[in-house]
């Protein structure tokens, strides 16, 4: 059997086009994820401050635990992990990318500070501090902080 080399360029064009689709060539762009992993830590004491007055016994009564409320998660109520003795911790892997996004944590600790117990500082998302910039409904609007979450992982406020 004797071998023929192939000359007609539109022969060879298909054939490498097929050896390209069978062999699993891609395009170097694939699409990022819409959603990104971000570490929020809320800097607080787990323990209840003895010094808070009689006056915000109905707000920590109401508080409870230590929680969060996204506004990708329809700002439902997510409790935050106490890592003892002054830190709170969530990770949440589907926070929306190059979108504004906002949330309100909740603290006890707080009820003499906001009448809901709205925390104002000392909370950071990837080792970024935020600063309070933003209201979230809640007992009416509550103070809450917004950011958006770069494709990169960069936090801006």
């Amino acid at each position: 059997m004797r071998l023929e080399v192939v000359r007609c360029p539109a022969v060879l064009f298909m054939a490498m086009a097929i050896v390209c689709a069978t062999a699993g060539c891609t395009s170097s762009t694939t699409p990022s994820s819409p959603f990104a992993t971000v570490r929020f830590v809320f800097r607080g004491s787990t323990t209840e401050r003895s010094d808070l007055p009689a006056s915000a016994q109905a707000c920590v009564s109401g508080v409870g635990v230590t929680h969060m409320h996204p506004s990708w998660r329809s700002f439902g109520t997510v409790p935050l992990q106490a890592v003892p003795p002054d830190r709170y911790e969530i990770s949440f892997t589907d926070v929306p990318v190059e979108t504004r996004v906002s949330f309100r944590i909740n603290d006890r600790n707080y009820c003499d500070q906001s009448p809901t117990g709205a925390v104002l500082r000392n909370v950071f998302a990837n080792d970024v501090e935020l600063v309070q910039n933003t209201t979230t409904p809640g007992n009416g609007d509550e103070p809450g902080f917004a950011f958006a979450l770069s494709s990169s992982g960069r936090i801006t406020q």
